[in-house]
């Protein structure tokens, strides 16, 4: 099981699950429907293309992953190509037959997804090559397809309506924000290898420091922005003050990564995933 965890990628895993069970609790809290069955419906189908997603990455990478992610399952030898292979086409599969049972804002999520996904690592298009449109593709699946697709798929099952209320939009604005910063940062960490095959992330074309920092300012501001927009419009002080301790706590973070450091500036990615996560429990609770 850890192998199968680690060629996952389990913090996107546990981030597709989160993500998931806030938007669920938030429409089922409407009309008070909690029909679990369709919250393991969209879990299946979303956490299979989450496997099929990151396989394939890992499995147009595996030279790449020798240098900068030796510890994943393909360059260590845990996994074949063939079994690796056998297992992404088994996610996507399973996410497909999930969204066609689950309806229409399942299936469009999913094969947004899927189709998305496939074009950050495949050749000859492999987006993830140009910095743009790799944060693009983040931002697109993270940022919007997630939470508005999802959010009305569960508002339909649950209570036979699709809107999108306040509280999902602003959702939606903060993990917009937070994917394009996922996207920002995540090559902090992989320059050595990133550089030795020619892709040219923002990391290598201005420097390690010049993305954290730009990165670190957008992120302070734009949770500034949240909590203000939640406490004195939306009148939602569990959620506003807790933008502000999520602020408070990036700052902490960002006081301790060492940017010389590749251990430290993947503790500090990993670390900001835990904020996204963070960001969906709070919705979650008292969105």
């Amino acid at each position: 099981m850890s192998i199968f965890l680690r060629f996952a990628r389990v913090h996107t895993l546990v981030g597709t699950t989160l993500s998931l069970t806030a938007l669920f609790l938030m429409a089922a809290q409407v009309n008070g429907n909690y029909n679990w069955e369709v919250l393991v419906l969209g879990l299946t189908a979303c956490l299979a293309a989450n496997v099929y997603i990151t396989g394939l990455n890992q499995l147009t990478d595996v030279e790449i992953d020798r240098i900068n992610k030796p510890y994943l399952p393909i360059p260590n030898g845990d996994y074949t190509m063939g079994q690796a292979r056998a297992i992404v086409f088994s996610g996507l599969g399973l996410a497909l037959v999930g969204g066609l049972i689950g309806g229409r804002f399942l299936i469009l999520t999913i094969v947004i997804s899927i189709l998305i996904g496939t074009a950050y690592s495949v050749p000859p298009i492999r987006l993830k090559r140009y910095p743009f449109w790799a944060a693009f593709c983040i931002l697109a699946v993270r940022g919007l397809v997630v939470n508005l697709l999802l959010y009305l798929h569960f508002d339909l099952s649950l209570n036979g309506k699709s809107r999108l209320p306040a509280e999902v939009q602003i959702l939606t604005i903060i993990i917009f924000g937070y994917s394009l910063l996922i996207a920002w940062f995540k090559d902090l960490p992989d320059t050595e290898g990133d550089e030795a095959f020619g892709v040219r992330t923002l990391s290598i074309s201005w420097g390690r420091r010049q993305v954290w920092l730009i990165g670190s300012w957008l992120f302070g501001l734009g949770l500034l922005a949240a909590a203000a927009y939640l406490l004195f419009v939306l009148k939602n002080d569990a959620v506003g003050y807790g933008q502000l301790a999520l602020l408070a706590i990036y700052q902490l973070m960002a006081k301790q990564v060492d940017l010389d450091q590749q251990k430290s500036i993947a503790q500090f990615y990993q670390g900001f995933w835990g904020l996204f996560f963070a960001e969906y429990i709070l919705f979650g609770l008292f969105g």
